[in-house]
Order: structure tokens, then sequence, then C-alpha cells
């Protein structure tokens, strides 16, 4: 009975046996196509290459912005269900609050995708996967890094999560920075994890390096001075150019306040705004040197020529146009040197009607720069209403129209290149541009020498002289517009300036906004910004100390 037993046992052993191997064989030669597609379809994944952005390199090759290697961490929460001891522990080691990493996956129950959070760097990527929970994958992809942070973010700009540009050079030049993913055929395992390569479909296209024009040195010198000004004086905002006098390139350009683009956790929306190029002001005095030059270009006037302004004032129309002293008798020089609002007044209604407007349209003081910065402001220069003896006096001391601080640092550009303009380059150039000539070289060099004048004691400027050099330049302090008209407790700070006079090397425009402190004036608020920048400026540069001193 027991040894019937056992042969009974035997025999449905075999029998299954045989049974199973015989139905392995028929679908392994019936099925076989249908279960490698099933085998396939649950082993075999398309894996995106991501390329590598471009690096963005000052003039001299500092990294402004770099792309670092970092994990997505995601789930499937159709399939997968998260236990409560699963998300606290993966929470705790990718710094997320348990709470809402539960909301969050519960709010996706019927999705097939879900981030748990991206951007995460390496190592902590190398903990969560330690934690062998099923359902947890990771996917590399790369994140923008920003060595300079805040010194160098209005021009840089940043991207989004995505490594997409938002701002600055890499939104204008995203199709040069941004390169095309790859994708590759691998075999992963139950956990998600890749087993082995199987085949390279397409390679990933990096993208392509940035050279700018910016010198980090300076860069990173003038944001310092710029923002400890603005705080000093508290201001509203200030924003600083600085442009090579010899081709155009800018610089530095920066703004305060400013934003950190690696960590943007502090909100600071006021802080993105690139005012040196997006904001536009009233320039005021700053634009009287360029009615000089149209009184030069009259050939009515020279630098000697006598203007009367006694007794401090006169009457435009409905308009008085008046100077803070009765200047009496005094020169063309002394009218830009002394900013005598009645005297450049009084040479603008000498001149033709479009005389002045002209010398602005050709220098520059209108229209794109074209540096390719996002948000670049046209300005306002119109010849409305030049028959219009108050238009005309307005404009020829810096009302009625307004640029940003860009395109007033184009304008003195065409000043120090002797009559050249020459294109704005955020990108750094191996050969100086040509330029096209718009002023007579002679008279550039006389305003260049009466704008010396403005720095000497007797000046509006004389904190804006740098020991050792010929500076020139002038001071503007224009009263901004309320609901009610001009108002007389808001003010725009202004200096342009260009150094050295022998050979110009550097254009600088400084512009504080609204400064809440005594001081309002140009030449006591924005000039010690230029004195300070420009000195250590000319030193980095190597700029050869003039010999001798006009100061």
């Amino acid at each position: 009975m027991k040894l019937w037993r056992h042969y009974t046992v035997v025999v449905l052993f075999l029998g299954a046996c045989s049974a199973l191997a015989a139905r392995v064989t028929y679908l392994n030669v019936t099925e076989r196509a249908f279960l490698q597609e099933q085998g396939d379809a649950r082993s075999l994944r398309l894996e995106t290459m991501p390329a590598y952005r471009g690096v963005v390199y000052d003039r001299h090759g500092e990294p402004l912005a770099v792309s670092t290697p970092v994990m997505a961490v995601w789930t499937d929460p159709s399939f997968v269900s998260l236990g409560g001891d699963d998300i606290d522990s993966l929470a705790d080691v990718l710094e997320l609050d348990p709470h809402e990493l539960a909301r969050d996956l519960e709010a996706d129950a019927g999705r097939a995708f879900s981030y748990l959070k991206r951007r995460v760097p390496w190592e902590m990527a190398e903990r969560a996967r330690r934690l062998q929970i099923d359902g947890i994958y990771f996917q590399r992809e790369y994140r923008r890094y920003y060595p300079a942070a805040d010194t160098s973010a209005h021009v840089v700009g940043m991207t989004n999560i995505d490594d997409l540009g938002l701002e600055g050079i890499e939104l204008s030049f995203e199709a040069h920075l941004r390169g095309s993913h790859g994708s590759k055929r691998v075999l992963k395992d139950r956990r998600g994890e890749t087993i082995k390569d199987l085949e390279f479909i397409e390679a990933p296209r990096f993208g392509s390096d940035l050279y700018l024009s910016l010198d980090l040195r300076l860069q990173f010198l003038a944001f310092r001075e710029l923002k400890a000004a603005v705080l000093a004086h508290r201001a509203v905002s200030g924003s600083l150019v600085m442009l090579d006098a010899r081709s155009g390139e800018v610089l530095a350009l920066v703004n305060s306040p400013s934003y950190n683009p690696n960590d943007l956790s502090q909100g600071n929306g006021a802080g993105m705004r690139n005012r040196a190029v997006t904001d536009s002001y009233e320039p005021g005095s700053t634009i009287k040197p360029f009615t000089v030059l149209a009184a030069l270009e009259s050939g009515r006037y020279q630098p000697e020529t006598t203007i009367e302004t006694a007794p401090g004032y006169f009457r435009v129309g409905n308009k008085l146009v008046q100077d803070p002293v009765n200047r009496g008798t005094i020169t063309l020089v002394q009218a830009l040197q002394k900013s005598s609002q009645v005297g450049i007044a009084k040479v603008a209604l000498d001149l033709s009607p479009q005389a002045v407007f002209d010398v602005l349209n050709r220098a520059g003081i209108s229209g794109f720069v074209g540096t390719g910065l996002p948000g670049e402001n046209a300005g306002s220069l119109t010849d409305r209403g030049l028959d219009n003896a108050v238009v005309r006096t307005t404009l020829a001391y810096g009302y009625g129209l307004a640029v940003s601080p860009l395109q007033l640092a184009r304008g003195y550009l065409s000043l120090a290149t002797g009559g050249l303009s020459l294109p704005l380059s955020i990108l750094r150039e191996d050969e100086v541009p040509a330029g096209d000539r718009v002023f007579d070289a002679k008279l550039c060099r006389q305003v260049l020498e009466m704008l010396e004048t403005v720095t000497e004691d007797a000046g509006t400027a004389p904190l804006a002289r740098v020991p050792g050099y010929r500076i020139a330049g002038k001071t503007g302090t224009s009263r901004k517009v309320s609901a009610h008209g001009y108002d007389d407790e808001r003010h725009v700070a202004l200096f342009a300036g260009i150094a050295p006079v022998t050979d110009p090397r550097l254009v600088m425009v400084v512009v504080i906004n609204e400064p809440g402190g005594e001081a309002k004036g140009g030449g006591k608020v924005a000039a010690p910004i230029f004195g300070r920048v420009a000195a250590r400026a000319l030193r980095l540069l190597g700029v050869k100390p003039d010999e001798v001193s006009a100061i």
C-alpha cells in the first residue's frame, strides 16, 4: 500500500513536470514574439541623455555660468503606493516635509509620473538610493550654477528648472548655449536601476560656450561700490555701465538691488530688473556737452565765446530758466563747467531748431542699443515741437527726453572715440569694429577738454577726480515726474565720465535713483562712485598715469 502511494506521487510529479515542459515548449514556439515583446516592455527603456549646456565665461575665461550634474527623483503613483515609513525616510533624506510629500503623492495618485524632487545633489540621491524603496526612480539632469552670484546676475541671467534660459544672456543666447539631448536604450531591473546599456540611438549635442565682454574684476569692483552707495544714500536703486572706449565692449554692467540666481527663495522681484538696460530717465545736465558740441558745429561758437547770463534768469515763453546764482558774463567753457542752465539755454536758442536734436540723434542717444540683452529700452527722443522755444530750451539741458544708462553711455562713447559711433557689444570682440564717423574729431577733443574743467575745484564734480589721471565728465540732477508734475523731493543723480582724457580707455555712467539722504545732486552722489571705480579700474587695466595731470 505504501509502495503504491509512492509510485502515485512520483507519476503525478513527473506528469506535472512533463505538462509544464510541454507548455513552455509550446509557448516558446507559438508565442515567442509576443512573450519577447512583453518582456522587453517591462525591462527595456528609452533613456534621455541630457545635453551639457554651454559655459558662459567673462573676457578672461572666468566662468560665470556652468552646468553641474544633479539627479531628479520620481515615482509612478498610479502603480506604486508608498507606506508611511517609506515616505518619512525619503522625506528625511531629500529634506522635504513628510506631510507635504504624502499629500502630493495622494493628489497625483492617478498619474503615471510624479517628481518627488528635482536638482538633487548626487550625494543626496545616493543616500535616497540606498533606502532601496521599490518604485523610486532616479534620472540624470543638469543644474546651472553661477559662481559670481548677484555680481553678474543682470547680465548672465538664469535658467528655469528645465535648464532653459529665463533672463539675461541665458535667454537671449538660448539657442547657442542649449544644445540637444541624446537617447539610448537600456536594460533595467524591477527597481528601475539600469543594468546595461544596450544601444546608443543618438548622442547628445552639447551647447556652445560663450565669452562675454565683461571683466569680472571690474564687474565686482563696480557692484561693490554701487551697492555701498545705494545703501549709504538710502536710494531706491542704482545702475552703473562701463564701456571700453576703444572697442565699445561692455566691461561692467551692474544694478543695485540685485538678486542671487543660485537661490531665488528670497523672492527679490524688484532686484531682478536690469535697470541699466530697461529703465529710462530724464538725463538732465549730462546732455549739455552735446548742446555745446552743436554750438561748436555751428561755427559761431568757440570754447572762449562769452555768454551773458545776468541777472541769473530769463523767461522763455511761460517757462522761467534760472541759475542758482547770477553768474554774469561767462564763456562757453564756464557754462559747461558751472552747469549753467541760463548759459546753455541761450546757446541752444541761438542755434537752428534741429541742431541739438540732430547731435543727440547722431550720438546714439535714441533707439535700441542692440547688445542682445533682454528688455532693452528704446528711450524717448523726438523732434516733435522743436519749433517751440520751450521744447528746444528744455532739450538743451536734458529734459523732455528719456534715456537708459546704457544709451547715455553710448552717447558719451561717441565723444571718447573722437566722433566715431561704435556698436556696443556684450560679447568679447576679437577685432575692433571700424565704426562710423558722426562728429568731427577736433570738435570732440575740444568738448573733452571742456568737460575736464568740470572735475576741477571750480567745477561741479571735483569728487570724480582720479589722482594721476585726467578725467572728463558731466554731472546731472533731474527731478522725477509725479502725478502733479515735477517733484522737488525726488531726484535722479547722474554722472557720465571718460578716463583718461589723454587717451580715453573707459566710458562710465553712474545713475542713482531717488537718493534719500541730504545729498541729491550728481556731483555729490554719483561722481564719487565714478572716481572710486575709475581709480581701481584704470590700474587693473594697466593704464599708464598721465605724466602731467591737469588736476
